[in-house]
């Protein structure tokens, strides 16, 4: 029996970046998304099925922009992010409006998932490559398992020309993750600088340094790691729960500093993008006219006759 290969697709805060699912910008010649190119990509690689974290509120509108151009051609489920799936007995401020980050969104497809699968986000462009190397790697797993894994990119493959970008700067031993830094990386003078969020000193790292793009892949065990911690997370944070994120690099930085988990890291030679400035929107668009005229992906995604 062929195995079930699921990708979790984060898409709960499109609405509030674009102000609304219909303003969501286009860049493929034919309307596309960068969601629909993850999707073909994923299709590809030997996924069969995609679970779509979004806002209830959304679910109609995601649909026909979304939904409707794939659900013939890969299994297609929709789970919402809602700000009242928490553990029992603990409230938010009902002033809150924005989702409480990506660790609690996955946990909202845990009915949903039963054997390993790879998280991204709806709004980032991966590259066929890496969905290939999740895939291979999530074939090979046991759905019992702690030996998670993240496709790795090379710094220099993310980078924009039009400022800082937040990046996970992997520190890797004999193949495995032991620390992430996240800091804020930009090229300054031919050299890459990263300054850790956490405010400690900068530092100069090389162009092939590996970088998380939240391109995780884990078994369901993760969602038992996610239940368990997400009391301490409201504890830890009762004063800031108007703003403070439930955030899944967080959690599994904990957990391999607790040795309850494993993440190997694999690297891809994919180029990332994703549009953190407004004027990224123009490199992307360039990228995927390449890949087109490279005869990567078709003109018209969707259809087989261009």
């Amino acid at each position: 029996m062929k195995k079930e290969l699921t990708l979790v697709i984060m898409a709960a805060g499109m609405g509030n970046r674009f102000g609304g699912l219909k303003q969501i910008e286009t860049m493929g010649p034919n309307d596309e998304f960068i969601i629909d190119y993850s999707v073909y990509d994923a299709i590809l690689a030997g996924f069969t099925k995609i679970v779509f974290i979004i806002k209830r509120e959304n679910f109609e509108v995601f649909k026909e922009t979304i939904g409707y151009r794939i659900e013939d051609k890969i299994k297609v489920e929709y789970v919402f992010q809602e700000l009242n799936n928490l553990p029992t007995g603990y409230t938010i401020p009902k002033e809150r409006e924005k989702p409480l980050g990506t660790a609690q969104a996955i946990l909202c497809c845990k009915n949903n998932v039963n054997t390993p699968f790879a998280i991204i986000n709806a709004d980032d462009f991966y590259g066929r490559d890496a969905y290939f190397k999740a895939s291979e790697y999530l074939k090979t797993i046991k759905n019992d398992s702690n030996n998670y894994a993240m496709i790795a990119y090379h710094i220099k493959n993310t980078l924009t020309e039009n400022g800082a970008v937040k990046r996970g700067v992997c520190k890797v031993e004999n193949n495995l993750l032991v620390d992430l830094i996240e800091s804020n990386v930009e090229r300054k003078n031919a050299k890459i600088i990263a300054s850790p969020l956490n405010h400690d000193p900068s530092f100069e790292i090389e162009e092939n340094q590996t970088v998380s793009m939240n391109m995780l892949l884990f078994t369901p065990t993760i969602f038992k790691f996610i239940e368990e911690n997400f009391p301490t997370f409201l504890k830890d944070n009762q004063e800031n729960l108007l703003k403070a994120e439930y955030l899944i690099p967080d959690l599994l930085q904990k957990l391999l500093k607790q040795n309850k988990v494993t993440t190997k890291v694999i690297e891809t030679t994919s180029n990332w993008y994703g549009v953190t400035y407004k004027e990224d929107k123009e490199h992307v668009q360039r990228a995927i006219q390449e890949s087109i005229t490279e005869k990567i992906y078709p003109k018209n995604l969707w259809r087989n006759d261009e």
